[in-house]
């Protein structure tokens, strides 16, 4: 099994805050609307660890 490091858990977990108080906006600058569903949140929350170059591991193949 493939871990995450310590900071992109973080990340992670601070995406998910945002999704629990309401605040989190998806696609670019918020326009998208408010996050619904917590599986969109944490591919929010992966994608901002991949952008700030944090160990995650590569997404699978379909």
């Amino acid at each position: 099994m493939t871990k995450y490091s310590k900071k992109a858990q973080e990340k992670i977990g601070e995406v998910m805050h945002e999704f629990q108080e309401g605040t989190l906006k998806s696609g670019k600058n918020g326009i998208g609307g408010k996050v619904k569903s917590r599986k969109q949140a944490i591919a929010i929350g992966i994608s901002e660890a991949r952008e700030a170059g944090l160990k995650v591991p590569p997404e699978g193949k379909p």
